[in-house]
């Protein structure tokens, strides 16, 4: 078992048989209107819920939906989302409006072998994010197991996600936070080497704790998506209009030297694809790792394209986080996509880890080639960086004396 895992229980360590299972999911999917455009959160949740099932468990799940501004916010209805799981289970999922009511103690007396009950958005209630002890009495009071198998909203002490299991005897974690844990400790203990890890995405602010906790532990970095331009700019490079966080030049030399020191690898863009707006239909690709006059960077370059292969492809364990360029407007996308393609295409294990990087995988069709793509955006970063997650915290049952 993974080291973060200590002390932890799984579903299949405790009794669940006719016992009602209050099960944290993370169903925050992504929706246009009642559409739901990506169910990938929805059928990883599935192995678990199935699990429960099968040992003949009474099911509450929960789960929120986006931040809606109170209980009247249709938009943020787990609606849809029930309508997919009955689809899915084969089974009548009934969705209660107000998730810190009553009505579900009434419904469980009798619930039928093929019914499970799932709370509406666990964020109707602002009981939910003020991590309010009342709600989490109010579900206790029907539950006898408690089982968190949302892995990205571990990172939040919520009350469906730390007061709740502090009040449950019985607690553990689903298989999908196990899968997750498991993953990414192989990124930080003993992993295969050589291991590099790529990162992308707007800003060097958002990366150095990830960086800090990495440096002793990768081969090499690989640098794209505009947090390459601070660090282009730290080297005396000019970078046109391209985002520039100008308060982590300093941060960034200091880096550039660390890795040096260590005799590892920073790769960054030697060419960029430079636009005038990230809005523009087109752009042209630079001769070098120089941009010229206000035109900004908006994806990398060919030439870097090739470079990010080779190390790619030589190395064992390649764990990436954040897209090369501007991927929402296809025109700027090539990078992105192609850093997705040339690890489906290596032989070595591919870690994805942030919603930016899962959502560019999936988009890309190199999804299933992953050896894993995390749920949790903000989660999988702060558990990298050596943060507790509360989520997971609350879970230990740590031996006394």
């Amino acid at each position: 078992m993974a080291s973060g895992l200590r002390f932890i229980k799984t579903i299949r360590d405790l009794e669940i048989t006719d016992k009602v299972v209050f099960l944290r999911l993370d169903l925050n999917v992504p929706m246009d209107g009642a559409t739901i455009t990506d169910e990938n959160r929805i059928r990883q949740s599935l192995p678990t819920i199935q699990y429960a099932l099968e040992k003949g468990a009474k099911l509450v799940m929960a789960s929120h939906l986006g931040r809606p501004k109170g209980p009247g916010d249709t938009k943020y209805s787990l609606e849809p989302v029930a309508n997919r799981l009955t689809e899915l289970l084969g089974k009548e999922v009934i969705l209660i409006e107000e998730p810190g009511s009553d009505a579900v103690s009434h419904l469980l007396l009798g619930l039928k072998k093929n019914q499970v009950i799932l709370l509406e958005n666990l964020r109707y209630d602002p009981g939910e994010t003020a991590n309010s002890d009342e709600l989490a009495q109010k579900w206790a009071s029907f539950a006898d197991v408690y089982i968190n198998d949302a892995f990205g909203a571990s990172h939040r002490a919520h009350a469906s996600i730390e007061a709740l299991p502090k009040i449950m005897p019985q607690k553990g974690i689903g298989l999908l936070i196990e899968k997750e844990i498991n993953m990414l400790d192989q990124l930080l203990e003993n992993p295969k080497k050589p291991y590099l890890a790529v990162m992308g995405g707007s800003k060097v602010s958002d990366k150095i704790a990830v960086i800090e906790k990495l440096i002793d532990i990768v081969d090499g970095f690989i640098i794209g998506g505009a947090m390459a331009y601070t660090f282009l700019r730290a080297q005396g490079l000019g970078v046109g209009k391209s985002l520039v966080e100008t308060d982590k030049l300093h941060y960034a030399r200091e880096m550039i030297a660390r890795i040096q020191a260590r005799n590892k690898t920073l790769l960054l863009p030697v060419d960029h694809v430079v636009a005038s707006d990230i809005k523009a239909a087109r752009g042209e690709v630079t001769a070098g790792a120089a941009i010229e006059g206000d035109l900004m960077g908006v994806d990398i370059g060919p030439k870097t394209i090739s470079q990010f292969r080779a190390a790619i492809m030589n190395s064992a364990t390649v764990f990436w986080n954040g897209p090369m360029g501007v991927f929402e407007n296809k025109a700027f996308a090539k990078g992105t996509f192609a850093i997705a393609e040339i690890l489906a295409e290596s032989n070595g294990i591919k870690i994805v880890g942030g919603g930016d990087s899962a959502a560019a995988a999936e988009i890309s069709g190199f999804a299933s080639k992953m050896t894993h793509i995390s749920t949790g955006g903000g989660a999988a970063l702060e558990y990298l960086q050596g943060d507790k997650l509360p989520g997971l915290e609350v879970l230990r049952n740590k031996p006394r004396g």
